[in-house]
C-alpha cells in the first residue's frame, strides 16, 4: 500500500518533537500572536495531549525546518486556491482549514504546493509563523513517492468555532484583540484521500487556526496554533 500523506493531523502535529520545543512553539505563537498571557497555560496544555496516530499514516520521513526558505516564485501554486476574499476570521479559517486538507500530486510539485500555502500568510512577518505551517508539508522525497502514486485529498468542513479559552480570554480583556487582530478558531471536518488502483480512504480532520483579521482588510493566516477543543 502507497504512503499516504498525513497532512495537518492535529493529533499527530509535532508529537516527535522534543518537549521543550514544544512549549517554546506554543509559548511564542499564544503570547506573541494573541498577547493574552491569560490563555498561554491553557494551550500549552491542550497540545501535550497527542492521540495515537493511525497505523495506516505513516509519519513523513522528515520534515522541513522551522528556518525552510520560502517558496519560489516563479514555481505557481499547482491546485492549491487562491486566498478568499473574506474578513470575518471563523469564515477565512475553514477555507484556510479546507486548503491545508487538500492537495493533489498529480499536478503540483512540493514547490507549488508551498507557494500557494505561502498566499494565505499574513504579510506581518511579527505574527506570522510560517514555520507552523510549513512544516506540515513532507519532505521533497515523500513528496515524490506520493506523486508516483498519483496521491490526491479532497476535504470538507463540518464546522468552525472560537475555542472556549479563547473566548474566555477575550472577554477578560477584551482590548488585547487589538494588538494584532489574531484571532483563534478550531475548525473540523473530513480529508478523503485516494491514489491508483482505486486506492484510498477518509479521515476525521481537526484542526485550531490562528488567524488575523485587522479592521477593512480581508483576513489572513497566521499561524497553526496549539491544540483546543473546548
Amino acid at each position: 500500500m502507497p504512503k499516504r500523506f498525513p497532512f495537518v493531523s492535529v493529533s499527530s502535529y509535532g508529537a516527535g518533537w522534543p518537549a521543550n520545543r514544544r512549549i517554546a512553539i506554543v509559548a511564542s505563537v499564544v503570547a506573541v500572536l494573541l498577547a493574552l498571557a491569560g490563555i498561554v497555560a491553557l494551550l500549552t496544555g491542550g497540545g501535550n495531549g497527542h492521540q495515537t496516530p493511525d497505523a495506516s499514516a505513516p509519519a513523513p520521513a522528515g520534515s522541513p525546518s522551522s528556518s525552510e526558505a520560502a517558496p519560489k516564485p516563479s514555481s505557481g501554486s499547482g491546485s492549491v486556491p487562491k486566498p478568499p476574499q473574506i474578513a470575518e476570521p471563523v469564515a477565512y479559517a475553514k477555507a484556510a482549514a479546507q486548503m491545508l486538507w487538500s492537495y493533489d500530486t498529480r499536478d503540483t510539485s512540493r514547490d507549488q504546493q508551498l507557494a500557494g500555502m505561502r498566499a494565505w500568510m499574513s504579510k506581518e512577518t511579527k505574527y506570522a509563523d510560517w514555520a507552523s505551517v510549513s512544516g506540515q508539508v513532507p519532505d521533497p522525497l515523500l513528496w515524490s513517492r506520493m506523486a508516483d502514486q498519483n496521491q490526491h485529498a479532497t476535504a470538507t468542513v463540518t464546522e468552525g468555532h472560537y475555542p472556549g479559552a479563547f473566548k474566555q480570554a477575550l472577554a477578560e480583556d477584551p482590548s488585547a484583540i487589538t494588538k494584532a487582530y489574531v484571532y483563534v478558531v478550531t475548525v473540523n471536518g473530513k480529508q478523503q484521500i485516494a491514489w491508483k488502483k482505486s486506492g484510498g480512504g477518509a479521515e476525521e480532520r481537526a484542526v485550531t487556526l490562528a488567524v488575523q483579521c485587522r479592521p477593512s482588510h480581508d483576513c489572513r493566516l497566521a499561524a497553526i496554533a496549539p491544540s483546543v477543543t473546548q
